[in-house]
């Protein structure tokens, strides 16, 4: 019982001190908070990064659907091989031990259990299923739509599977754009960094007001009370060499007259907390971080002034 009591002590005590030390890490202490609309706090996908070789396939081997073949000129599986050994191999254990136990109960003509035309039926059966499921695994050889060819797109070409995330993306920046003909993804991208880079900058003064007309009154409320619960404590978090290593647009959407956009940011600083006397307290003032966070911005539909309106951690 005390040993029970000491593990439940240390996982509370463990618990407290990193939620300490997590308090108040970067804008927003590290967590989620704000309003995306009635996408709510659902975590967007990440978006395909073009600039990420993909994996080689493996080289096809003769005869393959891959190496160029349609599925009709592949001959049907024949019976044999390691399937049908294994299958002869567990019937004939099968009907060997049924033969043999039998034997050794008494043989052929007396006692219990079945005889010798009850083991040619099951045989029988047995085999009746194999025929049947080797016909199955011909049948999905041939029409199976994880081996059969898409159709062919105009000159022959393959027609592209799109994800629904990027369909999705896709068509949001379609209406942005719509009602906003200038709206352009590289000089969105472009002002995110730099409403990224300003508000990082208030939250390590404490001084949330003089970044006021970048956030939504809600995003400004909890950021607010954030920086005035620092003050209380009398600390500061500092955040230093910020790099951001990534700007992607998420997601793209419209709802009831304003717009949105999701940006993920992937990004390294030195994040660490301070007394007001500069006596470090937590995290680290050498060795950085890194980080992914989602920041969704909205405003009226049309041209206008974009604003923070939630921030959520990617991981």
């Amino acid at each position: 019982m005390n040993g029970k009591r000491f593990l439940a002590g240390a996982v509370v005590v463990w618990f407290t001190l990193f939620a300490t030390e997590a308090a108040f890490a970067r804008v927003g202490g590290g967590g989620s908070s704000g309003s995306r609309g009635s996408r709510g706090m659902s975590t967007p996908s990440r978006p395909s990064s073009p600039a990420m070789p993909s994996a080689p396939a493996p080289a096809p081997s003769p005869g393959s659907p891959s190496a160029g073949a349609t599925p009709s000129q592949y001959p049907p599986p024949q019976g044999g091989g390691f399937l049908r050994g294994l299958a002869g191999g567990m019937a004939g254990g099968f009907l060997g031990s049924l033969l043999f136990g039998r034997m050794g109960g008494g043989g052929m003509g007396g006692g219990g259990g079945i005889g010798l035309f009850d083991i040619l039926l099951l045989a029988g059966l047995g085999y009746l299923g194999y025929r049947y499921f080797m016909k199955r695994r011909q049948e999905q050889g041939v029409f199976s739509p994880q081996v059969q060819d898409p159709a062919p797109g105009p000159y022959g070409a393959s027609p592209t599977v799109v994800d629904a995330s990027v369909e999705d993306r896709r068509k949001g920046v379609e209406y942005i754009r719509r009602m906003d003909p200038s709206f352009d993804e590289q000089g969105f991208r472009e002002a995110a960094s730099d409403m990224f880079f300003k508000l990082q900058g208030a939250w390590t003064r404490r001084d949330i007001a003089k970044a006021a007309g970048l956030l939504t009154d809600e995003m400004r409320g909890i950021l607010q009370r954030d920086v005035d619960e620092l003050r209380s404590k009398r600390q500061y978090n500092r955040l230093e060499n910020i790099a951001v290593r990534n700007v992607e647009i998420a997601e793209a959407w419209q709802e009831a007259g304003q717009d949105f956009a999701t940006v993920l940011f992937q990004a390294n600083l030195l994040d660490y907390t301070t007394d007001e006397a500069g006596k470090v307290l937590s995290g680290s003032d050498s060795a950085p971080v890194k980080f992914e966070e989602f920041w969704t911005f909205t405003r009226p539909v049309g041209k206008g002034t974009w604003r923070l309106s939630a921030i959520q951690q990617a991981g």
